[in-house]
């Protein structure tokens, strides 16, 4: 993903602060980690609704210039490991019932499902995202760089992108969508590539072309009935509705298929242990994913061995339904992926995107590229060497599994690994 606001605010997260955070709240980093994004991308996202109220944005610049605003950067850390105490305490709870007003408890209940994490936690981490986005605005201030006016500016441009890291209705009162990973709606869907924990579906793209063919069917109809008696303009209501429960009905049986698809694939990762890593670093992962595989290869291959035709599929990644957006829940194995390289820092590895063969392929093969360079890009801003990396887009090239079904087209839709050993270039 590009540089953005989030990525700003969240590079400010140093590795001892996460950690601290993670011990404070008896939690694990990766959980912490997928909370403290969601729990930044809702403040961002609660103020971004009141970019247009001059009070709301006045108030908001007042915190930030006085001494309490000023001193959160470099509070920070002990936030991370203590909790806001004194001052920094004082803005958080203010500024809590400011932006959210009645809907705290449902959006740290939120934030604590899609996480991962208890509902103590969902509160402890939204109350550290708190301080640090404002700790960032804060530094904005301080350099004569903010003003009410131009935080309102720069919250409404950011907004579309800080919506990309929320799962669905997080903010909308739904309580049955905030448990939930980004679901599909009729403006917006997502696709996996390979599961995450907690799947959603996808409408096949098929259904598209279908339903401006039945569209068209209709206008036909209705301009028949309009030059006759009454009953073809009967008939064709008849079969709109008809039609409308068809594709209702096709889109539904198609949604609960691929979820579960997503659902048995996630099960047969196993179940989570530890993974330690030459430098220490303990990871939690499932005992058949692909972090577990690729540590085991590593270990037996510090260097990368001959490389070239070992592959590694990421088996949690999730994108936005044709786009190259990673989605929030891809977080915790990008973060594990990266540790890992930088625990075998002479291992060079491509980068492989695949889809499967629905739709054009000189399209498909852009895809995927655009997603072997999004991949890349995430694992860069996680401290892997860049130089260490190709990414390649093979499109619908290489099926690993069957097309025809829609268990073998998910497969199919994928990122992998290739290990290509110290010496390749």
């Amino acid at each position: 993903m590009a540089s953005s606001l989030m990525d700003s605010i969240l590079g400010m997260v140093t590795p001892d602060m996460k950690q601290g955070l993670a011990s404070r709240l008896g939690e694990s980093p990766q959980a912490v980690q997928t909370g403290l994004g969601t729990a930044t991308a809702a403040t961002l996202a609660g103020m971004a609704n009141k970019a247009s109220d001059s009070g709301f944005l006045s108030q908001i610049t007042g915190m930030l210039g006085g001494g309490s605003g000023q001193g959160l950067l470099s509070s920070l850390p002990s936030i991370a490991t203590g909790g806001p105490t004194g001052g920094s305490a004082d803005l958080v709870n203010k500024f809590l019932p400011m932006v959210f007003g009645s809907q705290q408890s449902q959006l740290t209940n939120g934030i604590a499902q899609y996480a991962g994490l208890s509902s103590a936690s969902g509160m402890g981490i939204l109350k550290m995202a708190v301080p640090l986005v404002l700790a960032y605005f804060a530094k904005m201030h301080s350099a004569g760089s903010l003003t009410g006016s131009s935080l309102g500016n720069l919250l409404r441009s950011e907004a579309p992108n800080v919506q990309s890291y929320l799962p669905a209705g997080l903010l909308s009162g739904s309580p049955s969508v905030v448990a939930a990973t980004p679901t599909t709606t009729t403006t917006t869907r997502t696709e996996y590539v390979r599961p995450a924990p907690t799947p959603t579906s996808s409408t096949p793209r098929w259904l598209i072309p279908a339903a401006i063919l039945g569209a068209l069917l209709l206008a036909w109809l209705v301009i028949r009935s309009m030059s006759g008696p009454r009953e073809p303009l009967q008939t064709a209501a008849n079969v709109t509705n008809e039609a409308a429960r068809t594709a209702a009905n096709t889109v539904s049986n198609a949604a609960t298929a691929t979820t579960n698809t997503a659902t048995r694939a996630w099960a047969a990762l196993g179940d989570m242990m530890k993974v330690k890593l030459p430098d220490g670093q303990e990871l939690n992962v499932p005992s058949m994913g692909v972090e577990n595989k690729l540590v085991t290869y590593l270990n037996a291959n510090p260097n990368g061995g001959s490389g070239g035709d070992q592959w590694f599929e990421f088996d949690r990644l999730l994108f936005d339904t044709d786009q190259a957006t990673l989605q929030p829940a891809s977080q915790e194995q990008l973060t594990n992926i990266a540790a890992i390289l930088k625990a075998y820092p002479q291992v060079k590895v491509k980068i492989g995107g695949y889809t499967d063969n629905t739709g054009d392929p000189a399209a498909n093969q852009q895809l995927s590229q655009r997603r072997a360079d999004s991949v890349m890009s995430q694992l860069t801003a996680l401290g892997v060497d860049q130089s260490r990396m190709t990414a390649k887009g093979y499109g619908q090239d290489n099926p690993v599994a069957d097309n025809s079904t829609e268990e073998g087209r998910q497969k199919n839709r994928r990122i992998a690994l290739q290990i290509e050993g110290a010496n390749a270039t």
